[in-house]
């Protein structure tokens, strides 16, 4: 095989893909309805790889959505708990740019993410009257495999 090589970031890479990110954050958001929304719905999806967010009203009509890439992290970042904060982060902007004033959080998956979301959504301020694990969860599964014959 070879040598592995070890990449080390020096300060100024780091500053800027911080610098990156911060500047997903604050790109001026595109909303398609131009009506204020009281009650919305946030479904958080939190896989090993990302967090997507995505904001509906009540007949599920889709408003935003964000992930942790869209918002500028990449690879093996887009799956932490700091990603999925900032994205939450992110939607709870534009929660309050529609004016909405209580949302249901519906969660999905087993990511790192699915905690931090949330907590990121009630510390922006927004009122969260439900929280729901969606979890798609097997009644029994696939069928296992072939009794190994020697």
């Amino acid at each position: 095989m070879g040598k592995k090589q070890v990449t080390e970031q020096n300060q100024e890479e780091v500053i800027k893909d911080s610098e990156k990110i911060e500047a997903g954050l604050k790109k001026e958001v595109k909303v398609k309805s131009a009506e204020r929304v009281l009650e919305a719905r946030v479904y958080v999806s939190s896989s090993y790889n990302n967090t997507i967010i995505t904001l509906t009203n009540n007949k599920g009509q889709v408003l935003a959505s964000k992930s942790a890439g869209a918002v500028g992290f990449k690879g093996t970042k887009k799956s932490t708990s700091f990603a999925a904060s900032r994205v939450a982060e992110a939607i709870a902007n534009i929660c309050k740019k529609i004016g909405v004033e209580k949302l249901e959080v519906s969660i999905k998956g087993i990511g790192a993410g699915r905690e931090s979301a949330v907590r990121t959504l009630v510390n922006q301020g927004l009122n969260v009257v439900s929280i729901k694990d969606i979890t798609p969860i097997p009644h029994n599964g696939v069928k296992p495999k072939k009794v190994r014959r020697v």
